[in-house]
């Protein structure tokens, strides 16, 4: 360490120190007894070391603290549970104050309108459940506890995603603090490009305090999953990305190659076993369900949930972790998959290999999330066939070198098949994020950034310079 970044860091802890009276105390500076608890992400491998964090309990908290901070020659970025933190965490935060938006977690549904409202930290499993009782559902993820905005704003790639699109275009109003400290509520027509910008271009703009969504009226839906074992994953994985090319855009599904460990937390049909699954739902009657499903029944999967559901169990369908864990991962959106780029997935994590990752993920795209949605925001479709999302579990330093390896190699070896842009929403680490946008979108985002935060006060998981 050079003595400049020395006197950087001391600079910056001095800084912070006038944060000390906001937020009712709620304040945490290194050297505080609470600072490690509260700069915790949900991802508990990464290792975010801010120059403070603060939790706030009110859009005026919120505030005061942007007002604070860019007064003392500090940053801030926002930050909800965590998922996704490791990006922020690569870059460097010593002058960072983290935002925990943890104590702002109001939902709310009219079911009227079908309109929701979610405050910063407010988590899908909450939406969800004030939605269901209208016949009504969000356009969600696959894990309950994330937090909606931070996956809204980044694009939100849910199991209805092929037929209504990404979640972020379903956003109809935001409220967010302003670099200046100004409070403002954007929608179609107050402050259209910036409502336009937050839409898919993440946290770069402002502290987003809430959203409205829209729902839609989905009581139930035909959704499950179909599991065999790893050694079937050549003839599955085949047919899948077969099936999937023609599927209709009713049908959003993900396969998987996942190897669990031998812990008596799991299921006896998990247990230390390499399946490989196929799940997802069907926006159909169950005759046409039935139909869609055909190809992959034929395959005679020894598990088969498919059947007709509430839509409120889907947050649990994909039986992503719960509870905060420690992980890494790596993500790639693919143009195609021809048999070519089959064989080298398989040489990864088929029949045979001994890879470390828990899961090696690829989820359908296409559909209406090949289409340019009609008022979109930021990012109005993903230009790719295929979404991979390789993650291993990563408890110890060693378990987390060996994963991240083999997640950026089988990114590797599937790059020859990149669609070239990157999903941000699946992107665990600093990449360039001029690279989700088509050129002129992300020319119109950095002008965007340009008039509402000249100074740079805002830091973002991925940041639009």
């Amino acid at each position: 360490m050079t003595v400049e970044t020395t006197l950087d860091h001391t600079r910056a802890r001095q800084s912070a120190l006038a944060l000390r009276p906001l937020c009712g105390g709620a304040v945490h500076l290194p050297d505080d007894p609470g600072y490690d608890a509260a700069r915790m992400p949900w991802n508990v491998a990464v290792d975010q070391r801010p120059a403070a964090v603060v939790v706030p309990r009110s859009v005026d908290d919120v505030r005061e603290v942007v007002v604070a901070a860019a007064a003392a020659g500090l940053r801030v970025a926002p930050q909800g549970t965590g998922h996704g933190a490791a990006a922020l965490a690569d870059g460097p935060l010593d002058d960072v104050v983290l935002l925990r938006t943890t104590g702002l977690t109001a939902v709310s549904v009219d079911p009227s309108t079908r309109i929701a409202r979610a405050e910063g930290a407010a988590l899908w499993e909450d939406v969800v459940a004030a939605a269901a009782p209208h016949g009504l559902a969000a356009l969600h993820g696959s894990a309950p506890d994330v937090a909606v905005i931070g996956y809204s704003l980044g694009g939100g790639l849910g199991w209805y995603a092929r037929k209504l699109g990404l979640a972020t275009n379903s956003v109809t109003a935001v409220e967010l603090v302003l670099a200046d400290g100004s409070f403002v509520r954007a929608d179609a027509e107050r402050h259209p490009d910036l409502f336009w910008a937050v839409r898919g271009g993440g946290g770069s703009f402002g502290i987003v305090t809430a959203v409205e969504f829209r729902l839609h009226p989905i009581p139930d839906v035909c959704a499950g999953m179909l599991l065999w074992d790893r050694e079937r994953a050549p003839e599955v994985l085949r047919a899948w990305v077969s099936w999937s090319a023609t599927a209709p855009d009713e049908v959003t599904t993900s396969l998987r190659v996942m190897s669990f460990p031998p812990i008596p937390e799991l299921p006896e049909f998990l247990r230390g076993r390499q399946v490989v699954v196929v799940d997802g739902a069907v926006l159909s009657d169950d005759d046409a369900a039935e139909a869609v499903l055909a190809p992959l029944r034929a395959l005679r999967p020894e598990l088969d949930t498919f059947a007709r559901v509430p839509s409120a169990s889907l947050t649990h369908l994909h039986m992503d972790p719960e509870q905060p864990s420690p992980a890494v991962a790596a993500g790639i959106l693919l143009a195609e998959l021809p048999e070519e780029a089959l064989a080298a997935f398989l040489a990864e994590v088929g029949p045979g290999s001994s890879t470390s990752l828990l899961s090696a993920e690829l989820r359908q795209l296409g559909g209406a999330l090949g289409r340019r949605h009609p008022g979109a925001g930021a990012l109005p479709l993903l230009r790719g066939a295929y979404a991979g999302f390789f993650l291993a579990m990563a408890p110890t330093a060693q378990l987390a070198a060996q994963g991240r390896a083999d997640a950026r190699r089988l990114v590797d070896v599937l790059a020859p098949w990149s669609s070239g842009r990157s999903l941000l929403n699946f992107t665990e680490e600093r990449v360039d994020t001029g690279t989700a946008y088509d050129p002129d979108d992300w020319a119109r985002l950095r002008a965007v950034r340009a008039q509402v935060d000249p100074q740079g006060i805002f830091a973002a998981n991925h940041p639009v310079a």
